[in-house]
């Protein structure tokens, strides 16, 4: 896989590089929802209790696939259906997912949603690394399953 093309060409920090990929609101959510086995523009706009306006989503969808984070295929019973998944780039993301989820519940007073319960409750019972690995893994095998990538 050959790396992203970043389009500056001054010496700047790759925090600053990654946050301007993946950093805004939206994206870091979608890659999540992906993960969540949503796959569809509707299944984003609909499902997701972020609410995502459709031209962010849209603009979105087309930045995460142009950095090759995800890709998609159409669907064959529906050709006006795009179904998304996340390519290896973007699986490697989860890592990241996994470390802010973590400090948001070590930092921040929230309202913790089911999902986030639950992944509190797994980082209690497992070491991160066997977590990571295997969420990545059991998406790696979903993808395949589904999309043949």
């Amino acid at each position: 896989m050959d790396k992203i093309k970043y389009k500056n060409t001054d010496s700047i920090c790759a925090c600053k590089v990654s946050l301007d990929i993946v950093g805004d609101r939206w994206s870091l959510i979608i890659v999540r929802d992906l993960f969540r086995g949503k796959n569809t523009y509707s299944q984003f706009l609909n499902e997701s209790a972020e609410r995502i306006a459709s031209n962010v989503l849209s603009d979105r969808l087309k930045k995460l696939v142009e950095f090759e984070i995800i890709n998609y295929r159409v669907n064959p019973l529906d050709r006006k259906i795009k179904e998304y998944y996340l390519t290896d780039r973007g699986v490697d993301l989860y890592n990241i997912i996994y470390e802010l989820q973590n400090w948001t519940i070590d930092n921040v007073d929230f309202n913790q949603s089911s999902n986030t319960k639950e992944f509190k409750k797994l980082t209690k019972s497992k070491p991160k690394d066997i977590i990571i690995s295997n969420f990545k893994s059991q998406y790696k095998k979903s993808r395949m399953k589904n999309f043949g990538k």
